[in-house]
């Protein structure tokens, strides 16, 4: 039976799994509207399809970091102080992007409608970027003191694996961001959204075979228990030459659930190769955060566990819901200002 301390990892790592995969999508859509759409128009279009969407998946961060102080405070103390430059970086790009969506259509002028695709742009590309930098170095292991404090400077988490990992996110979410403008458009643009996946999905092959096979060279993350965990990476790779064909054929549907599932795949992947721990010490094993040494004490974990258990299905059901709503597609007469 699950102890409540790994009943909540899981829920942590549930989070954020469905942020990478919901907020993948957004992201992807923000980096590409500004060159996939010919006209003002049609950057309008790209932008709507996520419109009824993309603060709502933002919620799932929310509530991960929630999650994460509320059940596992010292892995919240530490993780959002020693990354404290790049989550205020992450957390600026965020509220740009937010605000650029709210007055990109409030004027007509030129310059004011750049100014806000740039910001739009800006504001995608930075936080899945950051976001697999930090990732990847809390695989690969910080520098944790005794006191469960990062030490160092910002420069450290700036190596040559961590980039890659920044790379990696940014490619994998074009492509995720491609295929979903290809299920929320029609016409030109859809065919232009699907050419632009068949042309970046090679890259975005390479990128990640890249990062994959650093990983297996600088984490344990594969092999901490036992070599049968690489099956996840193997099947992530395979669902990726999936996507590539479904995407070919014009299967956009599937081709958006396989790139979907190389998200969900390679981020159950990197829970699991932490687990029990949630951050890698590179100066000492006996340094690393655990789902016991960065715990709340078990009476906080039960009565969250009864609340979390209540209010989840009223939360899910309605992201469900408004999926289900705005489910039709979005053509040319398409006016709407989100």
């Amino acid at each position: 039976m699950l102890s409540l301390n790994e009943l909540w990892f899981i829920l942590v790592a549930v989070l954020f799994v469905g942020f990478f995969f919901l907020e993948g999508f957004d992201f992807g859509v923000g980096m590409v509207a500004r060159f996939l759409g010919k006209t003002d128009h049609e950057r309008r279009i790209i932008i709507n399809t996520i419109g009824p969407y993309w603060d709502a998946n933002e919620v799932w961060l929310i509530t991960a970091g929630g999650a994460m102080f509320a059940a596992f405070p010292e892995w919240y103390a530490t993780m959002f102080s020693g990354f404290y430059i790049p989550f205020v970086v992450l957390l600026l790009a965020l509220i740009a992007r937010g605000v650029a969506f709210e007055f990109r259509g409030k004027m007509d002028y030129g310059a004011w409608r750049k100014a806000w695709d740039a910001a739009i742009f800006i504001g995608s590309l930075l936080p899945p970027f950051l976001f697999g930098v930090v990732f990847a170095n809390i695989i690969r292991g910080v520098p944790i003191d005794g006191n469960k404090e990062m030490v160092g400077s910002v420069f450290d988490l700036l190596n040559g694996y961590s980039l890659a990992g920044g790379v990696a996110v940014v490619m994998i979410c074009i492509l995720h961001g491609l295929v979903f403008i290809t299920l929320r458009t029609t016409g030109g643009l859809r065919e232009r959204a699907r050419k632009a996946a068949r042309d970046v999905s090679p890259a975005v092959v390479v990128v990640l075979l890249l990062f994959a096979m650093l990983t297996y060279v600088s984490t344990d993350i594969y092999t901490v228990h036992g070599r049968g965990w690489l099956i996840l990476p193997l099947l992530a790779g395979g669902a990726l030459l999936l996507a590539m064909s479904f995407i070919k054929r014009e299967r956009d549907g599937l081709a958006f659930a396989m790139t979907g599932s190389v998200i969900i795949l390679s981020a159950v992947s990197m829970f699991i190769g932490l687990f029990p721990r949630v951050m890698v010490s590179s100066i000492s094993p006996e340094f690393n955060l655990t789902i016991m040494n960065a715990a709340s004490g078990a009476y906080s974990l039960k009565v969250m566990t009864y609340i979390s258990l209540t209010i989840l299905p009223f939360v899910l059901g309605y992201q469900i819901w408004s999926y289900y709503v705005f489910r039709n597609r979005i053509d040319d007469k398409e006016h709407l200002e989100y």
